[in-house]
């Protein structure tokens, strides 16, 4: 089973890197992007006996900074 975890900052949280890449986006002439916020895709291939709670259990523990990262778990069909 595959799944994918989605980790963002927190609203609120500075985010160098999307300045970065939003500085970047204007300096190669794109115009009309306000903001820009960057996170990563960390993408699981999953036995069949982990569950649900074992995956929140991974996110909290190592896959994201609870303290200022959200993430989203989403189970990729097929």
């Amino acid at each position: 089973m595959k799944t994918r975890i989605y980790v963002t900052l927190k609203n609120g949280v500075l985010d160098p890197q999307g300045k970065a890449i939003h500085h970047a986006l204007e300096g190669l002439g794109f115009s009309g992007v306000n903001d820009v916020r960057a996170g990563k895709l960390i993408e699981l291939d999953l036995d069949d006996s982990v569950t649900t709670a074992d995956i929140e259990r991974m996110c909290q523990q190592l896959l994201a900074n609870t303290v200022i990262e959200n993430f989203r778990i989403e189970p990729v069909a097929g």
